[in-house]
């Protein structure tokens, strides 16, 4: 302020010497009047100046002047840029936690006190059909109206969450979502979400195993029972006990069977991946294979005068299979679970074409491929499900655990290769896995049989 009296001054003192010099003391007087009416216009000039800078706000088109007003001027300015600059750091600070809630693995809804979307990420967006631009501020209850959310939102009890079903639920593919609502601030509700079809099917899936594991195990051992019983109390001659005891071998190894495949899944889950160190030839597994198919095939059909017709791949053409890395156990026990499959459910009479090919990228592909009774389509995604059968009857009568696809799939997915079911009632089912080309390790073919080799080799 002295400053500003002293520039006053200076102005005056001016102004009156000049009137001075001019007109003597009445001018002297003038010319300090002038003198202070100028230096108010302009001082006047450069707070109009700063003030219509203060009501625009920008930074850009700042007054440069001098004095008090310059002074403020640069406070201001100063001021600005730092409150522009902690803006900037908030916004900066926001998009990061919007753009971790985005990246959330849960859907998240912020609803303001009268239960309006104020914003949503995209997961929870695709969860409920949300348009995250057109549906702020609408009422959640008239974009949700499942009655179980409904009734959630109403009772106010946010102590526990609601299962909804998701938008793209279909019978034979369920979804499950879960939501559960968090008061905070002043009315405000977060809206969390997620995806619990897996974990309601895991559960449904540990249900039915201990359910199916005590009745494969409670039925032989209701029927051992029963057998001790009657050979304990009752007297037999030798031939009725020795079929009593013929039952009893066979429910026992009924048992033996499931409690033997229960152990192969443990092993397949809890054992390390297989490497590719140990090599197996095609030839010998493919083999093996056809010995147990052939041999089964005439078990089952020993008693009809029709019988299955096996096709398997000449052995010229699995002279070039080449080998295989891999466990040479689970690798064998993939293709006669498959085979075995094939020939238990194809009547006598069937056909049963089992081949070994090649593709272009170098993988492999065994397929069997059989003239069953087929398998419906909603059947086909559980169908390797432990236990799960779609004809329990029919399982019963050729002797299957219910467990034989599930190693396979387990198998299967240990060396990296792919499992593909393909069916249609009364036209039967193809069974085929693909097998990677980083396990595959190919023989070279003479020349002369090349051309049948490959003709042989080709899928119709």
């Amino acid at each position: 302020m002295l400053w500003r009296f002293l520039y006053f001054l200076a102005w005056q003192l001016a102004g009156g010497a000049l009137g001075w010099w001019q007109g003597g003391p009445w001018g002297a007087v003038l010319g300090a009047g002038v003198a202070a009416w100028l230096w108010f216009v302009g001082d006047l000039w450069r707070g109009v100046r700063v003030l219509q800078w203060l009501r625009s706000g920008d930074l850009s088109a700042a007054p440069s002047t001098f004095g008090m007003w310059g002074e403020a001027a640069d406070r201001a300015r100063r001021l600005l840029r730092q409150r522009q600059a902690q803006v900037n750091e908030s916004e900066d600070r926001l998009q990061e936690i919007l753009a971790a809630l985005q990246a959330t693995p849960n859907g998240i809804v912020l609803l303001d006190g009268e239960g309006r979307i104020e914003w949503c990420n995209q997961l929870a967006a695709a969860q409920f059909g949300f348009d995250a631009q057109r549906d702020v501020m609408q009422s959640v209850g008239n974009l949700v109206r499942d009655p179980d959310f409904s009734a959630y939102y109403a009772a106010q009890d946010y102590t526990h969450d609601v299962v909804l079903q998701g938008r793209n639920s279909t019978l034979s593919r369920p979804v499950r979502i879960s939501v559960h609502l968090h008061p905070y601030g002043d009315g405000r509700k977060l809206m969390l979400s997620r995806d619990v079809t897996a974990l309601e099917q895991a559960d449904a899936m540990r249900r039915d195993f201990v359910a199916n594991v005590s009745h494969e195990i409670r039925t032989p051992l209701t029927v051992l029972t029963g057998f001790v019983e009657t050979l304990q109390t009752l007297p037999l001659d030798a031939e009725e006990r020795a079929r009593y005891l013929a039952m009893m071998a066979q429910q026992a190894a009924r048992m033996q069977s499931v409690v033997h495949d229960l152990l192969t899944l443990s092993r397949l889950e809890g054992s390390p991946l297989p490497g590719i160190s140990e090599w197996t030839s095609v030839q010998v597994l493919m083999l093996r294979c056809e010995e147990e198919g052939r041999a089964l095939s005439a078990l089952l059909t020993q008693n009809n005068h029709r019988h299955h017709v096996l096709q398997f791949p000449a052995a010229q053409d699995l002279r070039s299979a080449g080998e295989i890395a891999g466990v040479q156990a689970e690798l064998q026990s993939v293709l006669s679970n498959l085979i075995s499959n094939a020939v238990r459910y194809t009547p006598a009479g069937g056909t049963i074409t089992v081949q070994w090919r090649y593709t272009t990228d170098g993988n492999a592909i065994f397929s069997v491929s059989d003239t069953g009774p087929g398998i419906a389509p909603e059947h086909i995604p559980r169908i390797t499900e432990r236990f799960y059968r779609v004809d329990r009857s029919r399982s019963r009568e050729t002797g299957g655990t219910g467990l034989g696809l599930a190693i396979v799939k387990h198998a299967v997915q240990r060396h990296g290769a792919t499992l593909d079911i393909t069916s249609a009632l009364g036209k039967g089912s193809v069974f085929s896995v693909t097998f990677p080309a980083n396990r595959l390790r190919r023989s070279a073919l003479p020349a002369e049989l090349q051309p049948a080799a490959s003709a042989q080799t080709a899928l119709p």
